[in-house]
């Protein structure tokens, strides 16, 4: 009875791995400039991107959002290694350490 069990499983693996052996092998490779390079545009689709439909047309401002934001980054970190410096003690908020700098120039007047 074991053995019949034993005998059933092995059928069963093979069987799966013929199908899925199957698929894999289903693919010959045409029109592939090297392997794992096959990729082939729909019919329509233009040889030139710019101009046609797929073009996404961008604008300066959506372009330099990023840009912008990564300077705003770099602004706020250094004012938080500044501060770090200057007092050893870490401060994510920048607001508070704005804040915590408009009070100092305050009292520095008074």
């Amino acid at each position: 009875m074991r053995n019949r069990r034993i005998i059933i499983g092995a059928t069963l693996v093979a069987a799966g791995g013929l199908l899925g052996t199957g698929t894999a092998l289903g693919y010959d490779g045409t029109n592939c400039e090297e392997p794992g390079m096959c990729w082939e545009p729909k019919p329509g689709y233009p040889e030139k991107i710019e101009g046609s439909k797929y073009d996404p047309k961008h604008s300066e401002s959506e372009l330099n959002k990023q840009q912008e934001s990564i300077r705003g980054m770099e602004k706020r970190n250094a004012m938080r290694v500044k501060h770090f410096k200057e007092t050893g003690d870490w401060v994510y908020d920048t607001d508070e350490l704005e804040l915590q700098q408009a009070m100092d120039e305050e009292q520095s007047s008074s």
